[in-house]
């Protein structure tokens, strides 16, 4: 056990730093981590959540600066997938099926590190009044479910429908990240909190990584190849816990 939080505090800010980077919390890797590791639901979500809450918090302060914020488009989304986020998390499921539906979800920031996600230079899909509500509700609620933001999936929608630049879109999924982990940890019942001592030992140093990954990700520090290594980490896990 000892080699195992030996690895955690490698592990999980690293990857803070490198989500950070492009506006994310890092949820989905602290997740894949914890998962991989045997951690229960109890105790990976709302560790996950918390470190979101706070690293997203730092990335939007970060990412802000650097564009003007499309304050009604975010709101268009927040409105909607807070209570969806609530309710998501209020629900435990199966063991079995949380890993692999957070395998599934592990696929978008494989293909957000790896690029695949080409970003439209004009809108190549108008916004409808009723678009970002249905996909708030949907990222929300599952959000809540896994512990995590939603920003993995939001920030490809925003990218390739043109709806966002990428600097927007970094400030937008942060803040997204931001109130839908708050809205998760709500419904998973904060009051009912027991974690390790060493998963709290963990937060403090995960937090620090994730503050300097949102300030060098804000300032175009490119860090290309660890995002790649991380990419291929994350696939491998996304197919082992798909398998199970």
């Amino acid at each position: 056990m000892e080699q195992v939080w030996q690895l955690l505090f490698f592990l999980l800010p690293a990857a803070a730093f490198l989500y950070a980077s492009v506006g994310h919390g890092g949820a989905s890797s602290y997740l894949m981590f914890l998962a991989l590791f045997n951690f229960s639901q109890a105790e990976a979500r709302p560790t996950a959540l918390i470190l979101n809450i706070v690293v997203s918090l730092l990335a939007f302060l970060s990412h802000r600066r650097t564009c003007e914020f499309p304050t009604r488009l975010f709101l268009s989304f927040a409105i909607f997938s807070i209570p969806a986020a609530f309710i998501g998390g209020s629900i435990e499921i199966d063991a079995e099926w949380y890993r692999r539906i957070l395998g599934v979800l592990l696929v978008f920031p494989v293909l957000r590190f790896f690029n695949v996600f080409p970003q439209a230079k004009e809108r190549s899909l108008p916004l409808r009044w009723w678009m970002p509500p249905v996909l708030a509700l949907v990222i929300g609620f599952f959000s809540g479910l896994i512990g995590i933001g939603g920003g993995i999936i939001l920030s490809p929608v925003l990218l390739m429908l043109g709806w966002a630049s990428i600097r927007e879109t970094a400030a937008i999924s942060a803040l997204f990240i931001f109130v839908n982990s708050i809205a998760g940890l709500a419904g998973a019942g904060v009051p009912d909190l027991a974690l390790p001592a060493p998963l709290w030992a963990l937060m403090p140093m995960t937090i620090v990584a994730g503050g300097l990954g949102a300030y060098y990700g804000a300032h175009r520090f490119n860090v290309v190849t660890v995002r790649y290594l991380l990419a291929v980490v994350l696939a491998v896990a996304s197919v082992k816990l798909m398998l199970g």
